[in-house]
């Protein structure tokens, strides 16, 4: 039986509570719109079907923070499933900063950008009845992770729903299709959990269903070995620095065994940077101490200070 704790529980996406959020101007294909007034057809391709690609990115001291990785990313998925983008790079830099310049944003903003495939002339699924071209929003939110995420850590749950073999769907899209860890996340908190631990075909640990997930054991830091994850930034800026940073880390197999035992744990994910994991499945991780967590996260931060220049 699971422990009704939804009370008091929180996500990995948790920010603080910002007014200035009531009144932003999303951009849609062009337009400011106040958030309010922000709207798409339910012809959208996106709508219907979940035909779109997305991607998300934090604004630090006026720099999207790894940004030529992030659109290395949304146009190869871009490309992998035909949908064109109908601008290059610079046309989205662009639009990324036209929305900021019109919000007076400049630090602690997560920006989510959208690519649909357009407005259909039929409700059904075949591609070539999008013919509006592309539907393109940028939503930019004032958002500053709350910081229980750090005090209290992320209590996770392992499920039934699993991250699946690539020619089901390849958990490398960025796609708008997120029911599969959305199932996952209504399993997690089902069992009492802020979110989901999500296994990959063969049994091993994988990911959850928003970040991609570490473990600490005896000073080494093991994560998936990426082939059933998506092949997240932030992941990918861990497994370097520790490289950099002499801290010994592995891409390989293991199961929740090795995950129960760990001595630290921790997800990675734009918003969050690197999140502490409390628990798993009612276990919890460790002492609770985080001093692993803490030095990559430091050097984490150093990093993103450097790369938008404000080091």
């Amino acid at each position: 039986m699971s422990i009704d704790r939804t009370g008091d529980s929180h996500t990995t996406h948790d920010a603080e509570e910002d007014a200035r959020n009531r009144d932003i101007l999303i951009y849609i294909n062009g337009e400011l719109l106040h958030r309010n007034e922000a709207k798409v057809s339910v012809y959208d391709s996106g709508f219907m079907l979940g035909d779109g690609m997305w991607e998300g990115l934090r604004l630090y001291h006026g720099k999207w923070a790894f940004l030529a990785e992030h659109l290395d990313r949304f146009f190869d998925s871009c490309k992998a499933v035909s949908l064109d983008v109908g601008t290059d790079r610079a046309g989205i830099v662009d639009a990324l900063e036209h929305t900021r310049e019109a919000n007076g944003m400049s630090h602690d903003v997560h920006c989510r950008l959208m690519l649909t495939r357009g407005v259909k002339v039929k409700p059904f699924q075949h591609p070539s009845l999008s013919r509006s071209g592309p539907t393109l929003v940028i939503i930019m939110e004032h958002s500053k992770p709350a910081d229980a995420l750090q005090s209290r850590g992320i209590r996770l749950a392992t499920v039934p729903q699993v991250r699946g073999l690539p020619m089901a769907q390849d958990a490398k899209y960025n796609s708008h299709s997120k029911l599969n860890c959305v199932i996952a996340c209504l399993q997690a908190e089902q069992a009492g959990a802020d979110e989901a631990l999500m296994l990959d075909p063969h049994g091993f640990v994988n990911t959850t269903n928003a970040c991609n997930f570490f473990i600490v054991r005896r000073g080494e830091v093991w994560t998936s070995t990426g082939d059933y994850c998506m092949n997240g930034v932030t992941r990918q800026k861990v497994v370097d620095l520790c490289r950099a940073n002499d801290i010994p880390v592995y891409e390989r197999n293991y199961s929740l065994v090795d995950a129960y035992g760990a001595d630290e744990a921790f997800l990675t994910g734009t918003f969050g940077a690197q999140t502490p994991v409390a628990e798993i499945d009612g276990k919890p991780i460790g002492d609770g101490s985080h001093p692993l967590t803490e030095r990559i996260r430091a050097l984490y931060k150093q990093l993103v200070l450097e790369n938008v220049g404000a080091a």
